[in-house]
């Protein structure tokens, strides 16, 4: 097996970067925000409907909550930002641990997308500063 090589060029490692975003976003937005109500604004995903399995739902929308994070030390986000990530995740994991009243907390806080718009907005800044 022959280990990855070292990234080439900026753009290079930009575009990897860019990758990872669009998964993140795209799991965030299948776990909060996939299924809109009928005749309502009112958007939910797979995250509260998962709350609605006692204890292993919670912690299935945890672990899925916690890949997100992972990705963010990946793309080596600062330290603050992912403490507000794991705050988000926190919040929503002891809230949405009481019934019923908990599922509807997950369906409105959506840790999952205030995260990825976390590493967007720092994805963001990076390029900017990056650029000459």
């Amino acid at each position: 097996m022959s280990q990855r090589e070292p990234y080439q060029s900026q753009a290079e490692l930009s575009c990897e970067r860019q990758l990872i975003l669009a998964r993140v976003e795209r799991l965030a937005r299948l776990l909060d925000a996939a299924y809109k109500i009928p005749g309502t604004k009112i958007r939910f995903g797979l995250d509260p409907l998962l709350g609605l399995l006692p204890v292993v739902g919670d912690l299935g929308g945890a672990a899925l909550s916690a890949y997100l994070i992972y990705q963010a030390r990946r793309l080596k986000l600062p330290k603050s930002a992912i403490a507000r990530m794991i705050g988000n995740v926190a919040v929503e994991a002891a809230l949405g641990a009481i019934p019923l009243a908990g599922d509807m907390f997950d369906l409105f806080w959506r840790a999952n997308i205030r995260n990825a718009r976390i590493m967007r907005r720092h994805m963001e800044h990076i390029e900017k500063i990056s650029k000459p």
